[in-house]
């Protein structure tokens, strides 16, 4: 919005309009509104949460200290939305394609989780909205994010133009002050199904590989991969995050990381000299999602504040589900997806950790009469509780390792 109020102002000369061309002035600019409304917004709204008895309801798992989270404010959600969307709006182009597909990713998601939350609070029934109605949502997401980046032509990665033989084709630039002459590569913007695949030299792999056996259907085939791929990433992503909410901190403290770690990719992507330099994908026009992402920072770690053991408030899954579907859509904008096992290990691990104790407890009740456990308590981080390992301990060793996975994930742009 305040981009827009530049461009009207950037004729009249006036002192420090000019710092609203750049990117970090606004990102920075993003990160301390964000923390002011967590901050001050976030202290007001846990008061009237607690006037209207908006309270955390709690069974009983047997763990040290758990009853005493009960009445806890809850939706608390709603404060890392606000400190999210409002930043954006007021610092980033809202002409930006990408901007939009975040703030509309942002808004669904967390009404999905706000609907659940006030089901559970208001409505009185502990199960919430519905698993399927959750699923549809992440799935018409899914389908609407694929569709954008699929169809929209401001959609577009920047890619060296090759020759009959496959070869890079490079062209003479003669300085036009001191007539030196030097060659660099010819680029064009095209669009692309291609994304980032760590570890590998020529680190590009296109969903259309997977379908090219089929000839000229390959052209349409692969939207039906890449909106599969999106949908998966998207559910899974956000209903792991979800289930690693379940510590005070847990999930706002690993979500804070992986969207720093996200960000620093997006900028280097966005930038061309950078993105040349690491020999990645360039992507034009992405640079402004880190004006977003610092306010999702920002968010973060404002309401990490209250959040951290022993909480003030809990997000809910307000705040979770929008969390998870928001990290999953930025590193598909950004082309880094196939990152996400890695960057959000402590998502993969907890949710892994549901899904073996299911289907081992199914198999083993079929197959001798009574189910079995893996883990004590899933998810994860409930087995670490009833291993008598603090709460507080627990979140911070699985912060520790969710900074070595933000660290590995860095790494990949240059270990090929």
């Amino acid at each position: 919005m305040l981009y827009f109020l530049y461009e009207l102002l950037a004729d009249y000369d006036l002192p420090g309009v000019g710092m609203f061309q750049y990117i970090s002035f606004r990102s920075g600019a993003a990160i301390i509104l964000s923390l002011f409304i967590t901050m001050v917004f976030g202290k007001k709204m846990i008061r009237v949460l607690q006037q209207k008895q908006i309270g955390e309801e709690v069974r009983d798992l047997g763990l040290e200290g758990q009853l005493e989270k009960k009445g806890t404010p809850t939706m608390g959600g709603i404060i890392i939305l606000s400190a999210i969307i409002i930043p954006t709006l007021i610092f980033a182009k809202l002409d930006n394609i990408y901007i939009l597909l975040m703030l509309i990713t942002t808004a669904f998601l967390g009404l999905i989780g706000f609907i659940d939350d006030y089901i559970k609070v208001f409505l009185k029934n502990k199960k919430g909205l519905a698993g399927k109605f959750k699923i549809m949502g992440q799935v018409s997401l899914g389908l609407f994010v694929a569709a954008v980046l699929f169809f929209s032509n401001e959609v577009k990665v920047r890619e060296h133009v090759k020759d009959f033989n496959g070869n890079d084709l490079q062209e003479i630039v003669v300085d036009p002050e001191t007539g030196e002459q030097s060659t660099k590569f010819v680029t064009e913007d095209v669009k692309s199904t291609k994304t980032t695949i760590p570890f590998i030299k020529k680190n590009e792999f296109d969903y259309e590989w997977i379908v090219g056996f089929t000839g000229k259907a390959a052209s349409w085939l692969k939207w039906l991969v890449y909106a599969f791929a999106i949908i998966l990433i998207i559910t899974a992503v956000s209903n792991a995050a979800n289930l690693t909410d379940g510590l005070d901190g847990l999930a706002t403290g690993t979500s804070a990381i992986s969207g720093a770690t996200l960000g620093i990719l997006a900028y280097v992507s966005g930038n061309i000299i950078y993105a040349d330099y690491l020999n990645i994908m360039y992507i034009p026009n992405i640079g402004e999602l880190t004006i977003f992402v610092a306010a999702f920072i920002g968010a973060t770690v404002g309401f990490l504040w209250f959040n951290s053991f022993p909480a003030q408030v809990f997000m809910g899954d307000t705040g979770s589900l929008a969390l998870g579907g928001i990290l999953a859509v930025f590193s598909i904008i950004i082309r880094k997806e196939i990152l996400i096992p890695l960057l959000c290990g402590i998502f993969l691990i907890e949710n892994l950790s549901v899904m073996i104790q299911v289907a081992w407890f199914k198999y083993t009740k079929r197959k001798y009469g009574t189910g079995r456990r893996v883990f004590l308590l899933s998810p994860i981080h409930h087995h670490f509780q009833k291993k008598g390992i603090p709460e507080a301990k627990i979140v911070t060793r699985f912060w520790i390792v969710g900074i070595i996975l933000a660290v590995l994930t860095m790494v990949t742009l240059k270990i090929r």
